[in-house]
């Protein structure tokens, strides 16, 4: 049995330990700076509020000191030969370029806003101090090249901070014509942001120990803390719209037996009645004089019947396509135009989509906006995504599935049908999740062919499967209600913010109306996404038994 003893400098391995939690620790404080500058950002943390004790300002600015010093302190450790690291022999031309650009904007601004040089001045200064990082980060030894540029630049920024140069009341006027300015509420978690970030990276790359287990611990850290920033701003885009709308979604809310609305249902010829044990008269309310409360119902069922009309009118048609694209259409030149043409007709703005529905469709609908014609021009616009989802997902089938099917006699609709279609049936899913995403908040297709009143009355809801009725001419069966225009929750929500359509008569208030609406919105939006992943979860697991 052979034991390994450490032969290093007792100083070399003291240091190593400190200097490793000094990493670590400035990767943390990394973080944590990235969190508070998204919260103060998104105004969820005012600037002039205190934490420890000081103001905003000045605690991020001394932590944005502290964490530079930190990132400054391991890269001349490392390059004294305090801590065992493996740099390389240049930070790289990628960093160099990154470096000397920052610290050429960080010059010319400096030389321009503190100094008050000129134009050649300010213009002479940013290219000697960016010139003169690039060539630190290039020429230098990684651990030098990595730590210094951005832990002075971190340093230097968090000093801006402390001594007021830049502080809550701070404004830097552009003097353009249309007064346009930077503020303090925006610059300053900007800026801190960007510098955590900076330095977040070279202390990651430093704990990692430079070379490439350094560069690969610094993209982790990048890749990670964007993920979280991503997350956040999700997460506070639907706090802060729950927050400003629960107060009038849930105006007038009541529980309890035979305090909802009476509901009629007729099956098989019988009539069946019953009172809703809860009333939520925002969602289950139109609008009326009569109204106690005010809701939104008709623009909620429009939504719902856009989303499934144009789900029934594109998935058929797409899928249909895809499977020919894919099991029977020779590659050639005819499959490229038609992927050339999808990935054009996914990319076309959605207003384009309106205006052919407006010029194509509603001529040939009684020349008036109607549901029909908005579920169509939605379905055109959802299309191209099933087409390329679709076929990318049959394309993914391995050939071994088609083989192994055609080897037991088995024809070639029939193993599409019980193998390929099964096989893909979750990448299918998830491009209708993403289609169905973007078309059920639409507004421009929607206010071009479809769009009716804001203020609907509850008895305007279209009633699509009791509108059907057979005639004895083709085409045998037709639904007026689908002929009619009706509302929906993306076209209230435009009007009541951008058309200058306010509040009347029993109509909550203006801005709790607004906000409302746009939380039914989400809510009705992220009920067909978790439909959606719920299918997919399905077929997923089928697949695996």
């Amino acid at each position: 049995m052979s034991t390994e003893t450490d032969t290093r400098n007792p100083l070399v391995r003291d240091g190593a330990e400190s200097t490793g939690l000094v990493a670590a620790g400035a990767v943390a404080l990394a973080a944590l700076l990235f969190a508070l500058s998204l919260a103060a950002l998104f105004q969820q943390l005012s600037l002039t509020d205190t934490l420890a004790g000081v103001p905003v300002s000045t605690f991020l600015g001394g932590a944005l000191v502290v964490l530079g010093g930190a990132v400054v302190v391991f890269g001349v450790g490392s390059r004294l030969g305090y801590v065992e690291t493996e740099p390389q022999a240049s930070a790289g031309m990628v960093a160099g370029i990154a470096f000397g650009f920052v610290w050429f904007v960080a010059g010319g601004l400096v030389a321009s806003q503190t100094i008050g040089v000129g134009t050649i001045g300010w213009l002479l200064s940013a290219i000697f101090v960016g010139g003169g990082v690039f060539a630190v980060s290039v020429v230098t030894r990684e651990d030098i090249g990595s730590t210094l540029p951005a832990g002075v630049l971190t340093a230097f920024v968090g000093l801006v901070f402390v001594t007021g140069v830049i502080g809550p009341s701070w404004v830097w006027n552009l003097g353009w014509e249309q007064q346009a300015s930077f503020t303090a509420g925006f610059t300053i978690p900007t800026l801190t942001l960007f510098s955590s970030l900076l330095s977040g990276w070279a202390a990651a790359k430093a704990y990692g120990g430079f070379g490439a287990r350094g560069r690969h611990t610094g993209a982790y850290t990048l890749v990670y803390l964007n993920a979280v920033s991503i997350v956040g701003v999700l997460f506070i885009l639907l706090a802060f719209t729950v927050y400003k709308g629960i107060g009038g979604v849930l105006n007038g809310f009541a529980v309890g037996a035979g305090v909802g609305p009476t509901s009629t249902v007729v099956l098989f010829g019988i009539a069946f009645s019953f009172d809703w044990p809860v009333y939520l008269p925002f969602v289950m309310n139109g609008v009326g004089l009569m109204n106690e409360f005010n809701g939104v119902l008709p623009a909620i069922v429009g939504t719902i019947w856009l989303v499934v009309g144009a789900v029934l009118f594109a998935v058929p048609l797409g899928v249909g396509a895809a499977i020919f694209l894919t099991e029977y259409a020779e590659r050639g030149r005819f499959t490229q135009a038609v992927e050339v043409a999808t990935n054009g007709l996914w990319s076309t703005p959605s207003i384009v989509f309106g205006l052919f529905g407006f010029a194509f469709l509603i001529p040939r609908f009684g020349n008036g906006k109607s549901l029909l014609a908005g579920m169509l021009t939605l379905g055109f616009m959802l299309l191209p995504l099933v087409v390329i989802t679709s076929r990318e997902a049959m394309l993914s089938v391995p050939d071994e599935y088609r083989d192994a099917s055609a080897a037991l006699g088995v024809t070639k609709w029939q193993t599409i049908r019980s193998v390929v279609l099964p096989a893909a049936l979750p990448g299918v899913v998830t491009g209708i999740i993403l289609g169905v995403g973007r078309i059920a908040g639409e507004t421009a297709p929607i206010l071009l062919t479809m769009a009716g009143g804001v203020f609907v009355p509850g008895s305007q809801t279209p009633d699509i499967v009791g509108g059907f009725a057979f005639t004895s001419s083709p085409p045998f069966v037709e639904n007026p209600v689908l002929l009619d225009a009706a509302s929906a929750l993306p076209y209230q929500l435009y009007a009541l913010i951008t058309a200058g359509v306010g509040a009347s008569g029993n109509v909550a208030n203006p801005d709790e109306f607004k906000w409302a609406t746009a939380l039914v919105l989400l809510v009705v939006v992220l009920s067909f996404y978790a439909i959606g992943i719920a299918a997919r979860y399905y077929f997923r697991r089928e697949l695996n038994q």
